[in-house]
């Protein structure tokens, strides 16, 4: 007897990795919009998955689809299915200071000396 196979009808969302502190589990916030069933406003909601993800390719940022699948433990019963878009890393360099701007503090913070006789910012006696 040959089996026939089944054809597995699994629910799929699409959401934001919102949390990726942990090994092999990421966070998915999926949005939905439905209509309040009384006033008919258009309510934003939001739900957060968590999911399975074995070779933690997924960043916080990053668009994914994700797939119902059975229990991997007692809070995941999501998958990973594939990482959409990255998220766009932008390139953190230090502020330079301005050197003029350097120069100012520091001829301010000499006068106040001189006039107050002090240290900068402590009251006059």
């Amino acid at each position: 007897m040959v089996q026939a196979e089944r054809k597995v009808n699994r629910k799929t969302r699409s959401g934001t990795v919102v949390s990726s502190k942990n090994d092999q589990t990421v966070i998915v916030a999926v949005h939905r919009a439905t209509r309040h069933r009384l006033y008919g406003k258009v309510i934003r909601q939001t739900k957060r998955y968590p999911v399975h993800d074995p070779e933690n390719e997924a960043t916080v940022g990053d668009l994914v689809v994700i797939e119902e699948c059975r229990p991997i433990s007692k809070t995941k019963r999501w998958r990973l299915v594939e990482v959409m878009t990255e998220r766009e890393v932008a390139e953190i360099r230090p502020e330079s200071i301005d050197e003029a701007l350097v120069d100012e503090v520091q001829r301010s913070a000499a006068r106040a000396v001189a006039e107050g006789g002090g240290e900068p910012g402590a009251p006059a006696a």
